[in-house]
């Protein structure tokens, strides 16, 4: 795949470009943005892009990439490229896109790295690139592919207008919605783990896109699930779009939906299965338990679930009716700061050492990445591989192409 003479190249100078991505990402972001406003107005989250969380995730992603094919030349990091298409077809990212991406990234390295850019680095370089680009093409074109033969839908635009049938409130920041198709055509299908790309207008004109997990398909509708981000830290602005979506969306209400995307999902079989989340997390979980409930599984299956109380714990009732259901289930509820009287091996952050782990589970993560690093390593130091823990992580990856 990467040609030896551009291997070694990109070997020697991996440190130095490495070492300078902090400078290179927020220079290439602002050129093009300057060329291009209307990806900032309508494509990327402007709230990642203020926290800088989206630069991490970009920098990470090529070192990641770069690194994988020093050390394996003649393979590809797959696995890499198919977290990064899912997400990328879900808010449609076009291939054009590549080469805007291409330009404005390569004339930030060169601006600079100056003259350490040599005609033999920038080519080696262009050669990871173009690797990358053209492997996630491939993979996005044959996603795109699926989703239309599916929805049998524009192949150009897989956007469709859906009716607000229903609106949930399950705590005071979590509200869940129920949609349909407008235009009466059946529902794109979904595997439970999946999550939908929302497109909302907001005051300023920008059409803001956010992905939101699906907590469930129930009465024939979809329903994805919104936590109202508040400007709680300086780093975490207040979310634009969720704040839109609890403030005015209402049943009867129309928005743009794109189809179900994400790799993270369900497997079939009978083995163990572990399902461990933290706050708003579980609300692609609760869907995995919602299908294993509803197909009448007898796979054993834990839940572990981590909140600060009983009152921000969203799906909370779920939990204990759909665990019921599953004949082989139990479910494990962790609060920091129960309220009334809580077991105290339940009180504080999720250990694990307190839950059977099932010999042979395959794990389900989601929430942030405090406690995704958490309960990976006490996976890991109870003997699960590392290849049978999968993670999904609201926002941009910074886990990236990670064993994780």
């Amino acid at each position: 795949m990467l040609s030896a003479k551009s291997a070694e190249v990109v070997e020697a100078t991996l440190p130095v470009v490495g070492g300078a991505i902090g400078s290179i990402t927020p220079l290439f972001y602002d050129r093009m943005f300057a060329a291009h406003p209307e990806l900032l107005r309508d494509l990327f989250n402007r709230g990642n892009q203020a926290n800088g969380s989206q630069r991490q995730a970009l920098a990470g992603s090529i070192a990641v990439f770069a690194s994988a094919l020093i050390a394996d030349p003649d393979g590809r990091p797959d696995a890499l490229l198919a977290r990064i298409a899912h997400k990328h077809v879900s808010v449609g990212i076009s291939n054009d896109q590549y080469r805007i991406v291409h330009e404005h990234l390569f004339a930030a390295i060169v601006e600079v790295l100056g003259d350490a850019v040599t005609p033999e680095v920038a080519a080696a370089w262009d050669e990871v690139y173009w690797l990358m680009a053209n492997g996630l093409i491939a993979v996005e074109d044959r996603l795109r592919a699926e989703a239309v033969a599916v929805q049998q839908g524009d192949p150009a635009d897989l956007w469709r207008p859906y009716t607000v049938i229903d609106r949930q409130q399950e705590t005071d920041d979590v509200t869940s919605y129920l949609v349909r198709p407008a235009d009466g055509r059946p529902l794109p299908a979904s595997r439970p783990g999946q999550y939908v790309s929302v497109r909302a207008e907001l005051p300023d004109g920008a059409r803001q896109i956010r992905q939101y997990s699906l907590s469930g398909a129930p009465d024939g509708a979809l329903r994805f699930t919104v936590k109202r981000a508040t400007a709680d830290r300086p780093d975490a602005p207040a979310g634009e779009v969720s704040n839109h979506l609890h403030d005015h969306l209402r049943a009867g209400d129309v928005l743009d939906v794109a189809p179900p995307f994400g790799d993270v999902t369900l497997a079939d079989g009978d083995g163990p299965v572990l399902l461990a989340s933290a706050g708003i997390g579980n609300t692609p979980i609760t869907a995995m338990l919602a299908h294993l409930a509803a197909t009448g599984s007898t796979r054993r299956v834990v839940t572990v679930h981590g909140d600060r109380d009983q009152l921000s714990h969203a799906f909370r009732a779920d939990l204990t009716r759909l665990t019921a259901k599953l004949p082989a289930g139990t479910a494990h509820v962790f609060y920091e700061r129960p309220l009334g009287d809580w077991p105290a091996d339940r009180t504080g952050l999720v250990d694990l050492t307190t839950v059977e782990v099932p010999t042979g589970a395959t794990a389900y993560l989601c929430g942030p990445l405090p406690f995704l690093r958490s309960v990976r390593g006490q996976l890991l130091a109870a003997g699960v591989p590392a290849a049978d823990i999968h993670y999904e992580v609201f926002g941009p990856d910074l886990w990236l192409g990670r064993d994780a």
